[in-house]
């Protein structure tokens, strides 16, 4: 006799909210933090100016961040609910016609137009909101928006990414600064693009190649101003 074995199955969409709070923050905060460190080095300022300029960057750089995200994901927080107290509306006036609205949807997903009807009247009777959010209007518990979350989650991570080129801040001797900061930095970013692509389950290679790139332009870019800067004043 066939035994049948149920597992649950654990997506990784279910941490899209999260995780892409989390990498932004603490990319941003290793890459915003170390430009702002090598141009501040690169135009001869003093190892003390530089780190008071990179625990400055650090605290803005936080607070920003949480500020950022929590007014834009509200905003998302702010759209989702409107639509479903519109489609909530929209069910008590005329269930009828959002009935044949989901049988249609399933219909076009490839569903027989009986089976089709008969799934989208039980579901209905179910939880018709629930049913026409997350099959019309494309919100599921798993994406929904979530402000505070993703403002925690990007001002904690955005401080543990800023922290490390701060450190280098703190141990690297001042004539090796800009060169140490420059290269654990990359070395850290390339870390976070694999542990970021290894949990969303994406390749780790391209992430890694992505991450460490865009930082070391980035990098690259505020040292040639630092060092003109520092020159010409």
């Amino acid at each position: 006799m066939t035994r049948l074995r149920l597992h649950r199955e654990n997506h990784l969409v279910q941490r899209i909210g999260w995780l892409r709070a989390a990498v932004l923050g603490a990319n941003d905060g290793i890459v915003s933090t170390a430009s702002l460190i090598v141009g501040v080095a690169a135009a001869a300022a003093a190892p003390g100016d530089v780190l008071i300029a990179g625990v400055a960057a650090l605290v803005a750089g936080a607070m920003s961040m949480a500020a950022g995200e929590y007014v834009s994901v509200s905003s998302q927080a702010d759209t989702e609910h409107a639509d479903l107290a519109r489609e909530g509306a929209e069910l008590a006036a005329n269930p009828g016609s959002e009935r044949d609205e989901l049988t249609d949807i399933y219909v076009r997903r490839g569903v027989e137009p009986a089976l089709a009807r008969q799934v989208a009247e039980q579901l209905m009777a179910k939880g018709a909101l629930a049913a026409h959010a997350q099959d019309e209007l494309g919100i599921s518990a798993a994406t929904t928006a979530r402000p505070l979350q993703a403002a925690f989650t990007s001002a904690a991570t955005f401080s543990v990414g800023a922290a490390m080129p701060l450190l280098m801040v703190v141990v690297a001797p001042a004539a090796w600064l800009v060169v140490a900061v420059s290269a654990a930095s990359l070395v850290f970013l390339a870390l976070l693009g694999a542990i970021g692509a290894r949990a969303g389950g994406a390749d780790v290679w391209r992430a890694t190649v992505r991450v460490t790139f865009w930082g070391a332009l980035a990098m690259a870019l505020t040292a040639g101003i630092g060092r003109l800067f520092g020159t010409v004043v």
